[in-house]
């Protein structure tokens, strides 16, 4: 690749929007393949990176683990492989996501039990104070 069209790391971070640590951190785990280098020893970026960080970004940003993240860009590197496996990792993930909102929807009802039980009273009256403190046993 021509040195005109690499990226430094400042400018693939730019790019991507994702910070120099969390580039060479994926880079140590093996999810970026380490860049070539320059004369002067610089790490020096090709399209390919970007756009394999760029997918990692989204992925990231729809809350894939990095173990899902691995494993589906292995998958898009065989590009005639049916797409089952990939859907598979996504309905997985989805289920999470949906016992994460369970989660918190149940989280969101205990709190909000508590707060309509305030009396508006003193500290020493408080029922969200009573509830979150040890019971005395």
């Amino acid at each position: 690749m021509a040195a005109e069209n690499s990226l430094n790391i400042g400018a693939l971070a730019k790019a991507t929007g994702t910070k120099v640590e969390t580039i060479r951190w994926y880079e140590r785990v093996g999810l970026l393949p380490a860049p070539a280098r320059s004369a002067g020893n610089y790490r020096t970026y090709a399209e390919a990176h970007l756009g394999r960080l760029s997918f990692i970004r989204r992925a990231r940003d729809l809350g894939f683990s990095l173990d899902q993240i691995r494993a589906l860009l292995d998958l898009a590197e065989d590009r005639d492989r049916s797409c089952d496996a990939v859907d598979l990792i996504a309905r997985e993930h989805l289920d999470e996501v949906d016992r994460k909102i369970a989660d918190l929807q149940a989280l969101r009802q205990e709190l909000d039990a508590l707060i309509s039980q305030c009396r508006h009273g003193s500290v020493s009256e408080c029922r969200i104070i009573e509830a979150l403190a040890p019971s005395a046993g």
